[in-house]
């Protein structure tokens, strides 16, 4: 009973390198395959325009590759749940958006250009998009069900006068 050491069962017991090693269960998750595919796509993006006359596009796809494995890491690590206070669901919702928004951006440019390796970059840029866009809508979704639904206001408001005869809407249905 010298050493104290922790159970192996124990899941907070796994330190060093095998706490990065993702849970099976995330990898199969579709927040853990929308991640995997962001990295992915990032990166070929961020080849293609390196080897594109186009090399001074390389920096969205940098940025998004970086954030996107950041993004993973902290999922699979689960420090998004060690933080209560740190809104990541929202903060992944602007990432992606952003993401959307430029690799179209970008990518709607890449396809005008002659070489070959911009319009492939360009393709895998809108695949990206809609990968991007994909996982905004499920984070949306996500952030739209923690909202409780008493809290919002209502899209018509009726006030009624203390006779409770006459009606006043707010709606534009005239």
């Amino acid at each position: 009973m010298g050493e104290s050491e922790l159970p192996e069962s124990d899941p907070a017991a796994t330190t060093g390198l095998s706490a990065l090693i993702p849970d099976k269960d995330f990898l199969k998750s579709r927040k853990g395959l929308l991640l995997a595919a962001e990295v992915v796509l990032s990166f070929i993006i961020l080849i293609c325009y390196l080897a594109s006359p186009m090399a001074a596009f390389m920096a969205a796809p940098l940025i998004e590759f970086l954030l996107s494995i950041c993004a993973y890491y902290v999922y699979v690590t689960q420090y998004i749940d060690n933080f209560p206070g740190f809104h990541g669901p929202l903060i992944d919702f602007l990432r992606c958006v952003t993401a959307a928004v430029i690799f179209f951006a970008i990518s709607i440019y890449a396809i005008t250009k002659s070489s070959a390796s911009a319009k492939t970059a360009g393709v895998f840029g809108f695949v990206a998009t809609v990968v991007f866009a994909f996982d905004f809508y499920y984070i949306c979704n996500h952030l739209i069900s923690l909202i409780n639904p008493q809290d919002l206001p209502t899209h018509t408001a009726t006030i009624k006068k203390s006779t409770g005869e006459e009606e006043i809407s707010d709606s534009d249905s005239d």
